[in-house]
């Protein structure tokens, strides 16, 4: 993905955050901002985020890749849609 790629990606989960999550809408949303650590996401939080990643971008989040550093900012996750879809290209 290129960085234009990688701006959309950012924007939808952010916009998914701010949907679904309360504190994430009283915040001014960062892409640096510690999710997990600010209370943003807590584990139910990460389960729903998850489903949205799998669905939004056609990934299968493995158990083992269920780490809190995965979800720790919307900087993370972008990268980590964008490490998924290298290691399986078709998706």
């Amino acid at each position: 993905m290129n960085n234009v790629e990688s701006a959309a990606v950012g924007d939808r989960i952010a916009g998914f955050l701010r949907e679904k999550f309360p504190m994430a809408r009283k915040r001014n949303l960062k892409p640096s901002d510690k999710l997990l650590e600010s209370g943003i996401l807590d584990s139910l939080g990460v389960l729903d985020l998850v489903a949205f990643l799998e669905q939004e971008f056609g990934l299968v989040v493995a158990d083992e890749e269920l780490l809190p550093d995965n979800f720790q900012t919307i900087d993370k996750l972008v990268a980590f849609v964008q490490n998924k879809h290298k290691e399986n290209p078709g998706q």
